[in-house]
């Protein structure tokens, strides 16, 4: 089993940033496979925010496209989210995971809570 740590969550005003990591125990299994980061803001249904490979192509959702910047680092075993220009809109829990090239999820972090006031 592969355990997923996310940190870096806060409560920020609108235009400000905030930067979250997530630490994969194995190695092997975050440099093969392709990580992305979920949001799921309350009421809503759980969205993908962003995907990295393991070459570093990555995909965003257009609602964070030119805002939001996926990235990792597979010597830590981390990927980052850097989230810039936030909105209101953009709270929500954010997670963590591990995905196939197929696109099956395969492990998933806790959480981390990113709160936007406006």
């Amino acid at each position: 089993q592969v355990q997923l740590v996310e940190s870096g969550g806060g409560l920020v005003q609108a235009g400000r940033s905030l930067r979250l990591s997530c630490a994969a125990g194995s190695g092997s299994i975050f440099s093969l496979n392709v990580m992305g980061w979920y949001r799921q803001a309350p009421g809503k249904q759980r969205e993908l925010v962003a995907t990295i490979t393991a070459t570093g192509t990555t995909t965003y959702a257009d609602s964070v496209k030119g805002r939001f910047t996926i990235s990792r680092d597979n010597t830590k075993n981390t990927v980052y989210l850097e989230m810039n220009s936030l909105k209101p809109e953009d709270t929500a829990v954010y997670y963590c995971n591990v995905r196939t090239l197929n696109g099956l999820s395969l492990y998933w972090g806790q959480g981390t809570q990113g709160t936007v006031s406006s």
